[in-house]
Parts: structure tokens; C-alpha cells; sequence
């Protein structure tokens, strides 16, 4: 799991580590100074995505999409598709 999917943050996760370690190396997570300054950062990011975590919990499954796409065409998708990302804007 990404940390950008976790459902609430948790600066406990393991994915959060493996982000610091990968972006930062360990002894950037083995400072607490350093920790701090990078888990903020994280959490930043995780915030500013919080409306694709919002968006992807109220799309349709690809089944359900298809079938729209089939019985409605591109357009009827369309509009399905819309009303989620205006519920959901990017900031």
C-alpha cells in the first residue's frame, strides 16, 4: 500500500517508512529532527490528495462503467463520470 492510500493518516504505517527511507535514506528516518520535517511533508502530500481518495470510493466499478459506456455511450458516461469529479474537485 502507498501511503497516498491510506484511508486516515497514520504516521505509523509502515508505508510511510518505506516513503522516507526510499525518497531520504534511514538515517533520515533514524533522526526524529529529520522525521518530523519528512512526515510532514508526507502528510501535506496525503492531504492535498484527499479527492482522489474521495473520487475513487464513488466510481462506478469498471463493470458498471462499461456497461454505461454500452447502453448510454460516451456521453451518458460522461455525465456519470462528472457529477463525481465536480462532488470532488482538485483543488
Amino acid at each position: 500500500m502507498n501511503y497516498l492510500e491510506l484511508k486516515t493518516w497514520n504516521s505509523e504505517h509502515s508505508s510511510v517508512w518505506r516513503e522516507i527511507v526510499s525518497r531520504f535514506g534511514q538515517s533520515d528516518y533514524d533522526n526524529a529532527d529529520r522525521r518530523a520535517v519528512h512526515m510532514a511533508t508526507l502528510k501535506a502530500e496525503w492531504e492535498a490528495k484527499a479527492y482522489a481518495r474521495s473520487r475513487a470510493t464513488e466510481y462506478p466499478t469498471i463493470a458498471s462503467q462499461l456497461d454505461d459506456l454500452y447502453h448510454n455511450g460516451i456521453d451518458g458516461w460522461k455525465t456519470t463520470v462528472k457529477a463525481i469529479k465536480d462532488k470532488y474537485p482538485k483543488e
